[in-house]
């Protein structure tokens, strides 16, 4: 039976994140309420505009229940979900997470490049580049600890894809994209998470 992986849907690609997944095999759930949270597996915050997202996370009182989910839960944010997860936001104030140890600048490129496209060699599937897209993408300025692996650099070094146990972030949108990996490698994830809680119990 399929793990169950919730989209945050306030904003933003939640449909072709719920497409993807269920090309790999989950079952899929969108999440606007603290409720919807209940029996999840595993969760996409996916991009978007996070200042919009977190205005309406905050009115719908998502910023707690969602912290406390992604605090054990395997949680995966792509562009504005990543400015979500991030520790440090330089000079931003706007309502994040704060649990994964990355220092996020959310407006790396600034409006001249608002969007493009690029080749990555992502960890773990290097055998064929992975086709990014960029749309007003954040960028990862500083790990804040070793816990943190780098996936993904552009080819002058920055920072764009980063795992920290059971956190996932992305710069990019794996969503507009028909290249499954990703979506297979969160899944995988949040299957061997799943596992080992069970295992957990029965020990």
């Amino acid at each position: 039976m399929g793990k169950t992986i919730g989209v945050l849907a306030l904003q933003g690609d939640f449909i072709e994140h719920e497409a993807m997944l269920q090309q790999v095999g989950a079952n899929t759930k969108q999440i606007r309420l603290p409720a919807d949270l209940e029996g999840l597996d595993g969760l996409i915050i996916p991009g978007g505009e996070s200042t919009t997202i977190g205005k309406i996370a905050t009115e719908y009182g998502l910023i707690e229940p969602l912290r406390e989910f992604a605090a054990t839960k395997p949680t995966w944010g792509t562009c504005a979900g990543m400015i979500f997860l991030a520790k440090e936001l330089g000079q931003h104030a706007q309502p994040i997470l704060g649990l994964m140890d990355i220092r996020v600048n959310r407006n790396a490129f600034g409006r001249q490049i608002d969007s493009f496209e690029t080749d990555l060699s992502v960890r773990g599937f290097e055998e064929t580049p992975y086709h990014a897209v960029f749309i007003r993408a954040p960028l990862v300025e500083q790990v804040l600890s070793d816990d943190v692996a780098i996936l993904a650099q552009l080819d002058d070094g920055r920072i764009v894809a980063a795992q920290q146990d059971h956190l996932l972030a992305t710069a990019f949108h794996p969503e507009l994209t028909d290249d499954l990996r990703l979506h297979r490698y969160f899944y995988d994830m949040v299957s061997a998470h799943s596992n080992q809680e069970k295992n957990d119990e029965q020990g």
